[in-house]
């Protein structure tokens, strides 16, 4: 095994310091993707710890899976923001960072003493990353976001409902949250790969509304993309009340027949099928298009004529797109996963084993951040941390005992003991 695979720091941005001042889902989903390409990650918490930490299931109080799933790779540092000793600890590693990313609103970040000029005054070639709810530019700017008001606001559970939903529905995913996640991620290293070539670092703005709205629109604008409108927004293919996993004789299959030469192929299997090899509405992608609901019926009708293992085989043999209807259990042991070893068995020191998966990408065959450390508990670095930014064990002591940081609940304990 190389070393790139076994050393945590080894990646594209190794080298890199990340203050994060996220919490939830979007900001450290976003941090901790680029812990896993390398960055040092220093996560800030309040006292109470970020409130992902205590929604279960888990086995240590303040260690909820969600928590897990989305801190690997960190170091915790307890500061209150809101005591002056915590907000001037905060600007010393701001001092030392090369990013700073941060899930709160900016009006809040400007009184806490931690907004884009009082970070820059300290540091100025700081990347500030803001993840917030809308552009500041708007009337929206100051208004609270989560994951559920973006999905309505930006017209999800409307698709949802015209989808064929009894009622208006969100996705079952943070899907605002990771969507604009992602967005923060190549804003970040697109900022530092400027910074390497300008020397300067810059403010930066990923509000969710907006990126759910370029998301949404990309496929469903429709008609409305011309000017004037030619037409109705959406887009049929996706839908069609038919795009669904398709009924076998005995179970589930998800089938996408989509260019011509997967319908040829299809056709010639199935021995036409009735016709319908030679019915227009499946002579083009055009006509298909036009005439989708009837095709994605008609393919549900020939699905239900044989069992899922012997549709996988035919659908094989011509190149016809297949895969099985997995549910969350059986993803866990997807036969693929297994093979190119994407779930990891991460030994937690307070959590025990945890099945955790691996970095999606790979570079030049190795997967980034395997040997990361799990996810820290609460203030598991703060005294580490606080020394690096030169306080001595004293100063240190001096703010656990007036509550503007705190040790972790391990350290503590033993303290009282």
């Amino acid at each position: 095994m190389s070393h790139r695979e076994t050393d945590p720091r080894m990646g594209p941005l190794r080298g890199v310091k990340i203050l994060d001042l996220t919490s939830v889902v979007m900001g450290p989903f976003a941090t901790q993707i680029l812990a896993s390409l390398g960055a040092n990650v220093v996560k800030v918490e309040p006292p109470e710890g970020d409130n992902m930490r205590h929604i279960g299931p888990m086995r240590s109080p303040g260690m909820g899976h969600l928590f897990l799933h989305a801190n690997h790779g960190k170091r915790s540092v307890v500061l209150d923001l809101k005591k002056p000793e915590g907000l001037e600890a905060a600007l010393k590693l701001a001092e030392h960072a090369d990013v700073l990313i941060s899930n709160v609103r900016p009006q809040a970040m400007e009184r806490l003493g931690l907004g884009y000029e009082a970070v820059r005054a300290r540091n100025r070639s700081i990347v500030y990353v803001s993840c917030c709810g809308f552009d500041q530019a708007g009337p929206y700017a100051s208004k609270p976001a989560y994951d559920d008001l973006i999905q309505g606001a930006t017209g999800v559970p409307w698709l949802m409902e015209r989808y064929g939903a009894q009622s208006p529905w969100y996705v079952p995913l943070t899907l605002a949250d990771r969507v604009t996640g992602l967005h923060a991620v190549y804003a970040t290293t697109a900022a530092l790969f400027q910074r390497q070539v300008s020397g300067e670092g810059q403010s930066i703005v990923v509000p969710m509304f907006e990126v759910m709205t370029q998301f949404v629109l990309g496929d469903h604008s429709g008609g409305l993309a011309f000017e004037p409108p030619i037409g109705q927004s959406g887009y049929s293919r996706l839908l069609t009340p038919h795009r669904r996993p398709y009924q076998t004789q005995d179970g589930s299959l998800c089938v996408l027949a989509y260019n011509d030469k997967h319908w040829r192929g299809l056709f010639n299997a199935i021995g036409e099928a009735d016709g319908l090899g030679r019915d227009p509405r499946f002579s083009s992608q055009r006509a298909r298009a036009e005439n989708i609901d009837f095709i994605y019926q008609q393919l549900a009708e020939i699905m239900r004529t044989k069992t899922t293992a012997e549709w996988i085989r035919i659908l094989d043999s011509v190149d016809v797109p297949n895969m099985p209807m997995n549910s969350v259990d059986s993803l866990m042991t997807d036969p693929h996963h297994q093979a190119t070893g994407f779930f990891q068995i991460v030994d937690h020191p307070t959590e025990g084993s945890l099945r955790m998966p691996r970095s999606p990408t790979r570079w030049d065959g190795a997967r980034l951040g395997d040997g990361q450390v799990p996810a820290p508990m609460l203030g598991q670095h703060s005294r580490e941390v606080l020394r690096e930014i030169g306080l001595n064990d004293q100063e240190i002591e001096a703010m656990f005992a007036n509550g503007s940081s705190a040790p972790c609940t391990a350290e503590a304990d033993a303290g009282r003991k």
